[in-house]
C-alpha cells in the first residue's frame, strides 16, 4: 500500500482518498466492463496481495489487466522500475502518482497500491483497498471464469466481516501498529494486541481448516497475506517478535496449506517484499541492508491440514497456471 505515519506516538493509518466503487449496475460512474481497467499492484505489498490473489481465484486475467510496480518508491511514490523503460507497458507511465494527477490535478494525498486505472484516460479510478475485493466476488461475477470459488459466500458474509475487523485491527494494520510506533507504550499495546489476536486464531484453527465454514474466503486471503510476509519482513523489522510463524505449529501449518494452494503462494516474490520493506523505511532500517535469509524452502514443505477436511474451493475448481507475463521466481 505505502504506510503513512501520524504525528502521535501511535502509528494511524490515513483512509484511502479514491473511494470509488466499479459496480455492475450502473450504479456508480464506473461501470464493471472487460479490458477498461488496470489493476495495479506491487508484490511487496500485503493490500495489493489481497487483490492478486482474487483476481486470479476468479479468473479474471483476461477482463482486468495487472501492471506490476517494483518494490522501490520514493516520495513520488510506486515506481515501474522493473519494467522495460521504468515505464507500466500499458499505461506508459514511470509514476503511479501520474495517473492521479490525470483524474485529480494537483493531487496531494496517499497514492497507495492497489490502484485500478482506467486504460483509454490514464486516470486512477480507486485505491480503496477494502472494498475492491468484495467488489471482484460480487460486482464482477459475471466475468468470472467457470469454476470461480465464491469467496464471499452470502450465508457467511456476516461472520467474514466479523473476523475481518479483528485481523485487519490487530493483524493486518496491526505489524504497522509495531513498526512504526513512536513510543514505547504505543509499540507494546500494538504488539499484545497482534499476538492475542494470532494466540485466538490459532485456537480457532486448530480444529478447522479455513476461517470460515469448510472453504477458502476473503477472511483467509486477508489473513494469509501478512502471515506470509511475518517471518520475513514483521518478525524482525517490524519487531513483532514474541515468536515466529515457524514456532506457531497451527498458524505455520495453516499458512503452508494456502501457500501450496493454486494462486497464494504464486503471487509471492520473497526478494521483492524484503527489498520493499528494509530498503524503503529508511526509518527503521537507516542502512538499508536487506537480510539474506529466512530459508524460504520451508513453505513446501508437508502441512497435514488436509486430515480437518475442507474444500478449498467448495464447489469451484483451482485457477490454471498465472499468465507468463505474472509469474514469479520459484523457490530455491
Amino acid at each position: 500500500m505505502g504506510a503513512t505515519q501520524s504525528t502521535a506516538d501511535a502509528f494511524e493509518r490515513k483512509p484511502v482518498a479514491l473511494t470509488e466503487r466499479i459496480t455492475s449496475d450502473g450504479s456508480s460512474a464506473w461501470p464493471v466492463e472487460p479490458g477498461r481497467y488496470r489493476l495495479v499492484v506491487a508484490r511487496a505489498c500485503p493490500w495489493a496481495n489481497r487483490s492478486v490473489i482474487v483476481r486470479r481465484l476468479l479468473g479474471l486475467e483476461p477482463v482486468l489487466s495487472m501492471g506490476i510496480a517494483g518494490p522501490l518508491h520514493d516520495d513520488r511514490s510506486w515506481r515501474f522500475h522493473n519494467d522495460p523503460d521504468n515505464r507500466d507497458p500499458v499505461l506508459g507511465i514511470e509514476y503511479l502518482r501520474e495517473a492521479y494527477e490525470k483524474a485529480h490535478p494537483g493531487f496531494d494525498e496517499g497514492v497507495t497500491v492497489p490502484t485500478v486505472v482506467e486504460v483509454a484516460t490514464g486516470k486512477a479510478v480507486t485505491n480503496n483497498f477494502q472494498d475492491l475485493t468484495l467488489d471482484l466476488s460480487t460486482q464482477w461475477r459475471a466475468l468470472h471464469r467457470e469454476g470461480a470459488p465464491d469467496l464471499y459466500p452470502e450465508q457467511h458474509r456476516a461472520e467474514i466481516d466479523e473476523v475481518n475487523a479483528g485481523v485487519y485491527e490487530d493483524v493486518n494494520n496491526g505489524v504497522y501498529k509495531c513498526g512504526f510506533a513512536k513510543g514505547q507504550g504505543s509499540y507494546e499495546e500494538a504488539y499484545r494486541a497482534l499476538f492475542a489476536r494470532l494466540d485466538a486464531l490459532s485456537e480457532r484453527l486448530a480444529t478447522r481448516r479455513y476461517l470460515v465454514g469448510d472453504t477458502i474466503t476473503e477472511a483467509d486471503i486477508r489473513l494469509w497475506v501478512t502471515l506470509v510476509r511475518f517471518d520475513a519482513v514483521y518478525h524482525g523489522h517490524f519487531k513483532c517478535n514474541r515468536e515466529k510463524l515457524t514456532e506457531m505449529p497451527v498458524l505455520w501449518a495453516y499458512s503452508r496449506d494456502l501457500f501450496q494452494t493454486p494462486g497464494f503462494g504464486d503471487t509471492i516474490d520473497f526478494e521483492q517484499i524484503k527489498q520493499h520493506y528494509y530498503g524503503v523505511h529508511s526509518e527503521v532500517n537507516p542502512t538499508g541492508i536487506v537480510p539474506v535469509g529466512p530459508d524460504p524452502r520451508g513453505w513446501l514443505t508437508p502441512h497435514g491440514r488436509e486430515e480437518l477436511g475442507g474444500r478449498p474451493f467448495g464447489d469451484g475448481t483451482p485457477p490454471g497456471p498465472p499468465p507468463e507475463g505474472e509469474r514469479v521466481p520459484p523457490l530455491v
